[in-house]
């Protein structure tokens, strides 16, 4: 299978004007009133901040043009990775990520040098910011925040209700199910392990869209390090898609923690609506590329984008099944970059003449923040 790009890839969010310039990890979702909707963490200074927010921007004419960024999810915290999804006749979904204090400040050590008993600054002009701000919070207002939040709109976006918190994390959020529910398979974040019930990495929850509520179905089995007995890898960012013959499909990042670098993607499926999942198997190369968005195309086709940071060029690439996840036709190109791997998150969209529109982050020049961008591109004959 090949794809054939439609047009230069085209920035659809930043904040030029502004220190706070930077936007990474988007999803991007068609709402049931046939409106194009980015999510993405935005209005940052840097990969890791303090100050980010969930964001939401609108296209009514297929990714042609798109509204200023809205902001959704502001909490005290640092706001990152946003998903948005469609449900029931109105409904939307939209999620983020909030990151620690102790994250924040972990990363801030990296701005610093230490030389003869004194921190000296280095290149980061705005740690003192940074710094200032993290300050202001305090452990109860991080306690209130802290862990995956979510809001539900019922009016196709345009009121959200209140953030709630998750106990798993993805970057994509969940997916819908035929009975109205959803199906959120996450994993479990450190911070967040008190609030589950198995000590599995990976988890499924269902969430009913009518109340919020979230309740436990079923683990995904811990992933055996093939070259350390004994050791278990590290499971993070799963992603799950429903098909048409009720088997559920799920697409997990893993990586080696403390050994040697691995940065790829494994598969596990359910068939009992993600109570019981298979063990795990590999896609790609080990350092083949993660975290992957799932869509199936109106022929049939599944088609996964990702992002490879490790292998060749940094970019997005995309992989394609036509027997529902049986086998992958991988590493197909999308985007490369000629300014370093922070880079990634990609997910697609299905247009209405069956081309497709895929949105990730990248940079677009040497000293130049990261921005989201969109690639159309089609399916070739």
């Amino acid at each position: 299978m090949k794809i054939k790009l439609i047009g230069a890839p085209r920035v659809i969010m930043d904040n030029p004007t502004s220190r706070h310039c930077y936007f990474a990890w988007p999803t991007v979702a068609r709402l049931r009133n046939g409106k194009l909707a980015v999510a993405a963490s935005g209005y940052r200074l840097t990969h890791v901040c303090p100050f980010g927010k969930g964001v939401l921007s609108l296209s009514e004419d297929e990714g042609e043009t798109w509204t200023q960024p809205m902001v959704v999810v502001d909490t005290v915290m640092d706001n990152r990775d946003a998903g948005v999804l469609p449900f029931g006749e109105k409904g939307v979904f939209y999620h983020s990520i909030i990151s620690s204090l102790d994250y924040n400040r972990n990363w801030l050590k990296r701005d610093f040098v230490h030389v003869a008993d004194h921190w000296l600054k280095n290149a980061t002009p705005d740690a003192d910011y940074r710094v200032a701000y993290l300050n202001l919070i305090t452990p109860e207002q991080e306690q209130a925040a802290l862990g995956d939040c979510y809001r539900i709109s019922l009016d196709h976006g345009v009121t959200f209700g209140p953030v709630r918190l998750s106990p798993i994390s993805s970057p994509h959020g969940p997916a819908e199910m035929p009975d109205g529910t959803l199906l959120w398979v996450g994993s479990v974040r450190e911070e967040n392990r008190h609030q589950v019930t198995a000590p599995e990495q990976v988890q499924a929850f269902t969430v009913d869209p009518d109340t919020g509520d979230m309740a436990y179905l079923g683990s995904v089995p811990d992933i055996p390090d093939p070259d350390a007995a004994g050791q278990m890898l590290a499971s993070y960012e799963p992603y799950a898609i429903r098909l048409p013959d009720g088997r559920i499909l799920c697409h997990i990042r893993v990586q080696r923690p403390g050994g040697a670098l691995m940065f790829t993607l494994y598969q596990t499926e359910s068939d009992d609506g993600g109570r019981t999942w298979t063990d795990p198997h590999p896609l790609l190369h080990p350092h083949g590329g993660a975290p992957s968005h799932i869509i199936r195309h109106s022929s049939g086709v599944l088609i996964a984008a990702y992002s490879n940071r490790l292998l060749g060029k940094p970019g997005i690439r995309v992989m394609f099944s036509t027997d529902g996840g049986e086998s992958w036709d991988t590493d197909h190109i999308l985007f490369e970059s000629d300014f370093g791997e922070d880079l990634g998150y990609p997910a697609t969209v299905e247009l209405t003449d069956g081309s497709l529109l895929t949105v990730f982050y990248a940079h677009t020049g040497e000293e130049e923040p990261a921005v989201i961008l969109q690639q159309k591109w089609r399916i070739a004959e």
